[in-house]
């Protein structure tokens, strides 16, 4: 480790304290501040801590951000982003906390460095590394972003495909939105693990709710009755609207070995039978 690599790192531990106040003066008094989601006392300790990390991986390895020792900076910087998200911070407010970083560590070196040309060559490096880090953090917040996009969208497609025990040995699934490929697969597990739990012999398929059915969406729907059958259950698919029957007819689409039926009722009607079940309608006054 050469003097110059550790200049920055000596002047940060020589004026800690003081970079660090005008670090968060900075951040507090920045539009990009939000009070109303994250509090002064945690963002002065974060703010403390990063600095005080910082500091020291820049003693052991300088300004070179690919050193193995800066993993644990970029790690911090990792769970700052991940926090930002969840407090709905966006990626240039979140990116402020490392780019806000410039302006006092600029200010301490130009009243401790007097040679022009050193001065200029410790902000010329440290604009690079905090640059660097600036975006490792914009990039560590877009994918914690995209993570909990996806997980929610996970969670949303599983609350959306419920499948309910309408009678013994009778399920229901009602579907509601667009049937996509990855949807379908969330259908096909709910359902067959449903199945497997209540020993179910009719799976009723509502598509009420679809708001289209084309070519793609029936190859889904068939193998989901496919896949049912081969746990022992036999679909019924309910929800068939008169512009739904045409569009299957005008596709093509052979759903000749399915029963098929306008209504849920219907349907639940057909699987009653299937099962041996009786529905009779009490007469006289309760």
């Amino acid at each position: 480790m050469t003097e110059q690599q550790s200049k920055v790192a000596q002047l940060l531990r020589k004026n800690e304290r003081d970079v660090l106040q005008q670090w968060l003066s900075y951040q507090i008094s920045a539009t990009t501040m939000r009070a109303d989601l994250i509090k002064e006392s945690d963002l002065r300790e974060e703010s403390r801590r990063f600095l005080q990390l910082f500091t020291a991986v820049m003693q052991q390895n300088g300004d070179d951000e690919n050193a193995g020792s800066w993993k644990s900076v970029k790690d911090m910087l990792g769970e700052v982003s991940r926090s930002r998200v969840v407090q709905g911070f966006s990626p240039s407010e979140t990116a402020t906390f490392v780019f806000s970083l410039k302006q006092p560590i600029f200010d301490m070196l130009r009243r401790e460095i007097r040679d022009v040309e050193e001065l200029c060559r410790e902000i010329w490096a440290t604009t690079a590394l905090l640059d660097k880090l600036g975006l490792y953090t914009t990039e560590a917040y877009l994918k914690s972003r995209e993570s909990i996009i996806s997980r929610q969208q996970q969670e949303m497609m599983e609350l959306s495909t419920p499948v309910v025990q309408l009678w013994d040995n009778v399920l229901a699934l009602p579907l509601i939105g667009t049937l996509d490929s990855e949807r379908t697969q969330v259908v096909m597990e709910n359902l067959l693990e449903k199945v497997v739990e209540t020993g179910a012999k009719i799976a009723i398929i509502d598509i009420t709710g679809v708001p289209t059915v084309d070519t793609l969406v029936a190859q889904h729907l068939l193998k989901t009755v496919a896949a049912a059958r081969l746990m022992g259950a036999d679909c019924i698919i309910s929800g068939i609207r008169p512009q739904i029957a045409q569009t299957i007819v005008h596709l093509g689409i052979n759903l000749a070995d399915i029963i098929t039926k306008a209504t849920l009722a219907d349907a639940f009607t057909i699987a009653l039978q299937r099962t041996g079940a009786k529905v009779t309608r009490l007469s006289g006054k309760e």
